[in-house]
């Protein structure tokens, strides 16, 4: 099966596939991360402290969007955005959504459903007893959230947030069905143009499983030390 493996696409290509596809991935993977985390902090406040109608909407928002295959709801907004942007706008034609902008915007609505559920978890292991000193010292709600417990929750939660950061950047490979040239779209048109679909595939295979390999066991050292800390 690999007499015929042919490394020196690999090398000729790789230019290619760092600069172009890499860099779109880990892009839309940082991006993402960071619209998803800020979205879904709020979504996680929302649930715990806002009312009886708030909490059921974005409970049953985070239970639709874990509930739904990635694929299916990258499908949904690239095509859908488009006419909701021209309901919205009252535009005469639907709103040009890019394909990166797609991208993004249902990475960050889907991952805010799974980092809420993170966030919920870390406000909710905070003692309670802490919030009572924050209003005695004459701190508002607000400001008891924002300067004592939010920082204790990143601490204590940053392991599952760079751990679900690793899935999403697992996930991005999805943006395929697009035609995006991320790593994997990269070196899915280089297997198709020359023909070398067991060598570029088995590439792409390799670089995702090290990135994510030496990603996960950072994370795992980083656990350890966060543990300590506590």
């Amino acid at each position: 099966m690999f007499s015929d493996f042919d490394f020196d696409v690999i090398w000729r290509t790789a230019p290619y596939l760092f600069r172009d596809g890499m860099t779109f991935t880990v892009t839309l993977t940082l991006l993402s991360a960071l619209l998803g985390l800020c979205l879904g902090t709020l979504l996680a406040l929302a649930r715990i402290s806002g009312g009886k109608v708030l909490s059921t909407i974005v409970t049953g928002y985070v239970n639709l969007m874990r509930s739904l295959p990635l694929v299916l709801v990258i499908f949904w907004f690239y095509f859908l955005v488009p006419y909701l942007g021209q309901w919205i706008t009252g535009a005469p034609r639907p709103i040009k959504v890019g394909g990166f902008s797609s991208a993004l915007l249902t990475f960050a609505m889907f991952e805010a459903a799974y980092f809420s559920e993170i966030m919920r978890g870390g406000i909710q292991s905070i003692a309670r007893g802490q919030s009572s000193a924050g209003l005695a010292l004459g701190l508002s709600g607000g400001q008891t959230m924002r300067y004592i417990i939010l920082p204790q929750v990143f601490r204590t939660m940053l392991p599952l947030l760079l751990t679900q950061t690793i899935v999403l950047f697992q996930d991005t490979s999805l943006v395929y069905v697009l035609s995006l040239t991320d790593f994997l779209g990269a070196a899915s048109k280089i297997a198709q143009r020359d023909g070398r679909l067991v060598e570029m595939y088995c590439f792409a295979a390799l670089v995702y499983f090290l990135i994510c390999f030496l990603a996960s066991q950072a994370v795992r050292r980083l656990q350890t030390r966060v543990a300590i800390i506590r």
